[in-house]
């Protein structure tokens, strides 16, 4: 029997994503904000895009089509967004963040940027254009 590669990079990337979500997670529970990591990506996205159909959402956050309709449907619920039909194609929901939306956003947004900010700590501009060069790598490895 072999033992896998002792360069477990996947280990590590998805140990430390999963370390940082529930670091997020807490921090946003802390701060009073009832909302999971998953639906505050979901509201930042729709935010500086306006009228964003589903599909689109999907693309821009990694997400499939069937948690990107459970996430939406939490977050109507919680009157942090708006999902009408399209005028322009029947087949597509288009995407509004409501005013409750947009000042939680603005709430969540300072704990977020916080919650970085703390993550980013001791690391230069090198080291995050080596991550993000050594993860492109990755990507495109896989593409």
């Amino acid at each position: 029997m072999t033992h896998s590669d002792k360069r477990a990079y996947f280990f590590k990337i998805d140990s430390t994503i999963k370390r940082i979500r529930s670091f997020m997670q807490k921090n946003l529970s802390d701060g009073g904000i009832d909302l999971t990591v998953d639906q505050w990506v979901v509201l930042d996205h729709i935010l500086p895009h306006p009228g964003i159909s589903q599909n689109e959402l999907g693309a821009l956050t990694y997400k499939d089509a069937p948690t990107v309709t459970r996430i939406l449907d939490i977050l109507v619920k919680k009157n942090l967004i708006i999902r009408k039909m399209s005028d322009a194609d029947r087949r597509k929901f288009i995407l509004e963040l409501t005013s409750t939306g947009l000042e939680l956003h603005k709430k969540a947004f300072a704990i977020i940027a916080k919650s970085r900010k703390k993550s980013y700590e001791n690391l230069s501009d090198k080291d995050y254009e080596d991550l993000v060069r050594i993860m492109d790598t990755i990507y495109a490895n896989v593409d």
